[in-house]
């Protein structure tokens, strides 16, 4: 018997008045990540190599990580993601006029559950870092406080 379960696929596109390059060192940067993530995403960022998601609160938690697929610098970032079940997140950069458009596209979610945890997930984060390049600072709630109210006002 074949395993008929399809994954299923979670795309966010957002537009930052950023470079490719901006954008490329802001994914790439544990310091970075840590101020708009509130998790350091520590790797030397070489294909094959592995990446931590390490809490930015000073405890060295690690949350999570996976492996670095592809990388090409101020274009494309694919990893494997810490979910219910192994899926992957591609980063999509691309010069647009005067700005730059992101992509991020997570494939392979196990079930509607984790693909409506990153459909809540990734707009905070995104926005945080849309935030950060734009202006110079994050947004004053954390992404997993945005999360925490998104599931708040759907029990209501």
């Amino acid at each position: 018997m074949s395993d008929t379960t399809e994954k299923l696929t979670f795309t966010y596109v957002t537009y930052i008045r950023s470079t490719p390059d901006t954008i490329w060192h802001a994914l790439t940067d544990a310091d970075l990540t840590g101020r708009y993530w509130g998790h350091s995403n520590v790797s030397d960022w070489q294909v094959g190599s592995s990446w931590e998601h390490v809490r930015a609160d000073g405890s060295g938690t690690v949350d999570g990580g996976g492996t670095v697929l592809e990388a090409s610098p101020s274009k494309r970032l694919v990893m494997t993601f810490p979910t219910a079940g192994p899926s992957k997140v591609t980063f999509g950069i691309e010069e647009y006029r005067e700005i730059a458009q992101l992509t991020v596209t997570h494939e392979d979610l196990a079930g509607p559950g984790d693909r409506d945890a990153v459909a809540a997930g990734w707009p905070a984060v995104l926005s945080n870092l849309k935030s950060l390049l734009e202006t110079g600072e994050v947004l004053p709630q954390k992404p997993w406080e945005m999360l925490a109210a998104l599931k708040d006002t759907s029990r209501a």
